[in-house]
C-alpha cells in the first residue's frame, strides 16, 4: 500500500476509500466476481469448510502443498518437495511427515517465513479448536510438531492416515499465517476466535488483504513482492446478489465471473461476451440412498415394502439399472456431468476409468433382477423424500418415471419437503425414510468418501444398515481400512480399483452423476480454469489474466 493510500484510509475510512480506489490504488485492471456468499471468518482457525471464507483465505494465505489446475497431482507450495516414502520425507513407520521450506518468503508484514510459522499456525488451530471450523483436520490427527532448523518442519500423526498429505494439508485451516501479526493482534486464547484475524488477512500469497466492506465487497490486492509468479489483477469480491442479479450482472458487463451452476446455462446462450467454461466436474456426486435401518413402525404412509427391502442386492442393481442416467445429466444437468462409480469420484486419486459403472439404463436386466428377487409381479410403493424444488428432487422424479414405466406395479414416491425439513430427517438417527437423495460432500481424498459412504461400519453404514445389506462387509471393510493407511500409492491405487468393482457389484447408492464444474465469464478474462480441489468457486484468480477494453 503506497504512503499516500494508507494516509486517505486514516482520514476517510476503509469504505470511503474503497470507492477511491478504482481511480487511485486500483489503476491495475481489477477482475470483479459475484459471490453467492460472504464469508463468515477470514481466520484459517475459525472459517467453516466450504464457507464464504475459503476462498478468499486460499488466495492471501499459502500452505505446504497445493494442486496445480491440470490434475489432482500435489505440489509444492511453501515446502519445497511432497513428502513420500520414495524420497524418505515420510518416516518408514508411516507417522512421521518432513516438509523442507522454502527460503526467502515474506509474509505482507514484511518478516521472513520460516519454520516456526508453521508450527505456530498449526498449533494454533489446535489450541484454538473453535466450533465449527475445519480445526479437526488437525485436532484429530496431529500427536506433535516440531521445528528441525529454521527451515525444516517436521509433524508426527496420532496413527497412520494415507490422506494426512490431502485432507489436512492441502486444508485452508492448515494455511500458515504470520505469528508476528497475530501475537501483537491478541495472540491466541483456546476456544476463543480472534477479532483482529477474523477481519483481517496477513499471508505469503500472491494476493493482499486490501478491505472488506461487509455485506457489500471484498478487495484483493495484488502482492507485488510474491516470492512466486505474481498475479496479473486485483480481486473484488461482490456480495449480497441473488443468482438473477449475478445473471444480468455478468450479461451486462458488471462482473467479470460470477457463481454459477448448469442451470444458468441457457440464460446466458448466444450472449455476445459471455464464455462457458465446463471442463471438470464437481466431487460432490449426486446420489439418492438406500435404508434398511428403519424401525418396522416407522415406514411413511402408503410404503408396502418391508423394513429390509432393500437388504437384496438384486433389488439395489436393478434401481441402479432402472435409472436413466441420460436424462438426467442431458436434461437436469445440461449436459454437464459424468457418472463415477462407487464411490470414488472423478477427479480423486485412485479413481479407476475402467472400473464397471452405472452409466446407461439397462432396462431388460432391471427387470430380470427385479423378477428374481420376487416383487415383479406384486410390485411395490416406497417412498424417497428429498428437498422441494432441487436437482435431487428431479433425480428422484427421473427415477419414479423410469421404474413406473418398466412396471406401474412398482411405484414411488417422491416426498419434497422444505430444506429444513429435508435436513431434520436425515440427521435423524435412523432415518426413518426408505431413500432419501442429496449430494455427497467434496473432499480431496478417497478415504473420506469411503468411510463416509461405503464402510459398513461407517456414518451411513451404520446408520443404513450395510452391514446386514453387503454381501461381504467384512472385505469391504478390510479393504476401506487398508486404503486409510496404506502410503504406497501404486499399493493403496490397486486396493481403490478392486473397492470400485466390488461397490458396483453391491451398491448401497444410485449415483445419478458428478455434476459439471461449470461457471459463466465475460470473454475479456484469458485462461480461465476450474480446479473442484480448490475451494469453491474453485478459481485461482491470480492466474487469470483481464483484457483492458
Amino acid at each position: 500500500m503506497t504512503e499516500i493510500t494508507q494516509t486517505w484510509r486514516t482520514f476517510l475510512g476503509a469504505a470511503t476509500l474503497t470507492a477511491l480506489l478504482p481511480a487511485v490504488a486500483l489503476a491495475q485492471e481489477t477482475i470483479v466476481h459475484g459471490a453467492d456468499t460472504e464469508p463468515d471468518s477470514l481466520d484459517p482457525a475459525e472459517a467453516e469448510p466450504g464457507e464464504g471464507g475459503e476462498p478468499v483465505i486460499f488466495h492471501v494465505y499459502e500452505r505446504l502443498l497445493t494442486v496445480g489446475p491440470d490434475s489432482s497431482d500435489l505440489v509444492p507450495q511453501l515446502a519445497t518437495e511432497v513428502p513420500s516414502t520414495d524420497n524418505g520425507l515420510i518416516s518408514e513407520d508411516g507417522l512421521t511427515y518432513t516438509f523442507p521450506l522454502r527460503e526467502g518468503v515474506t509474509f505482507h508484514d514484511g518478516s521472513a517465513f520460516t519454520a516456526e510459522d508453521v508450527k505456530y499456525s498449526w498449533d494454533r488451530v489446535i489450541e484454538m479448536n473453535l466450533p465449527g471450523s475445519g480445526a479437526d483436520v488437525l485436532a484429530e490427527k496431529v500427536a506433535e510438531t516440531r521445528v528441525v532448523d529454521d527451515y525444516t518442519f517436521e509433524v508426527t500423526l496420532e496413527e497412520v492416515d494415507a490422506s494426512f498429505l490431502y485432507s489436512t494439508v492441502l486444508a485452508m485451516a492448515a494455511s500458515i499465517v504470520s505469528d508476528e501479526t497475530v501475537e501483537a493482534n491478541g495472540g491466541i486464547e483456546a476456544g476463543e476466535s480472534n477479532e483482529f484475524m477474523s477481519g483481517n488477512m496477513v499471508g505469503t500469497g500472491p494476493y493482499t488483504f486490501e478491505a472488506w466492506n461487509r455485506t457489500e465487497n471484498l478487495i484483493l490486492r495484488v502482492n507485488e513482492n510474491y516470492w512466486g509468479t505474481p498475479a496479473n489483477d486485483h480481486v473484488r469480491l461482490e456480495f449480497g446478489l441473488d443468482p438473477d442479479v449475478r445473471v444480468l450482472g455478468l450479461i451486462a458487463g458488471q462482473y467479470d465471473t460470477i457463481e454459477t451452476d448448469p442451470t444458468y446455462v441457457p440464460d446466458f446462450e448466444g450472449v455476445d461476451g459471455v464464455e462457458l467454461y465446463n471442463e471438470g466436474l464437481l466431487l460432490e456426486p449426486v446420489h439418492i440412498g438406500f435404508n434398511t435401518n428403519m424401525p418396522a413402525d416407522a415406514l411413511p404412509a402408503g410404503d408396502t415394502i418391508s423394513p429390509d427391502f432393500f437388504a437384496d442386492r438384486r433389488i439395489r442393481q436393478a434401481f441402479n439399472h432402472v435409472f436413466d442416467y441420460g436424462a438426467f445429466i442431458q436434461g437436469a444437468l445440461g449436459g454437464y456431468g459424468q457418472v463415477n462409480p462407487h464411490y470414488v469420484p472423478i477427479g480423486v486419486f485412485g479413481y479407476d476409468p475402467e472400473a464397471p459403472v452405472y452409466d446407461t439404463q439397462n432396462l431388460e436386466e432391471a427387470e430380470r433382477l427385479f423378477r428374481e428377487a420376487g416383487v415383479w409381479d406384486e410390485g411395490f410403493t416406497v417412498t424417497v423424500i428429498v428437498e422441494s424444488g432441487s436437482l435431487f428432487e428431479i433425480q428422484s422424479l427421473i427415477l419414479k418415471d423410469s421404474i413406473e414405466r418398466l412396471n406401474p406395479a412398482m411405484r414411488i414416491n417422491v416426498m419434497g419437503v422444505a430444506e429444513a425439513v429435508f435436513d431434520e430427517a436425515i440427521v435423524s438417527d435412523p432415518v426413518a425414510y426408505p431413500m432419501w437423495a442429496k449430494n455427497g460432500d467434496p473432499a480431496a481424498d478417497p478415504i473420506d468418501y469411503l468411510t463416509t459412504y461405503a464402510h459398513p461400519d461407517g456414518e451411513w453404514g451404520q446408520r443404513h444398515g450395510f452391514r446386514n445389506m453387503y454381501e461381504d462387509p467384512d472385505r469391504i471393510a478390510e479393504l476401506i481400512d487398508a486404503v486409510a493407511v496404506e502410503v504406497d500409492e501404486d499399493a493403496r491405487a490397486a486396493m481403490l480399483s478392486e473397492l470400485q468393482t466390488l461397490l458396483y457389484e453391491d451398491p448401497m447408492w444410485i449415483i445419478g452423476a458428478q455434476e459439471g464444474a461449470v461457471t459463466a465469464y465475460r470473454d475479456r478474462i484469458d485462461g480461465m480454469v476450474m480446479q473442484p480441489l480448490w475451494p469453491r468457486p474453485s478459481i485461482n484468480y491470480a492466474i487469470l489474466d483481464k483484457r483492458a477494453e
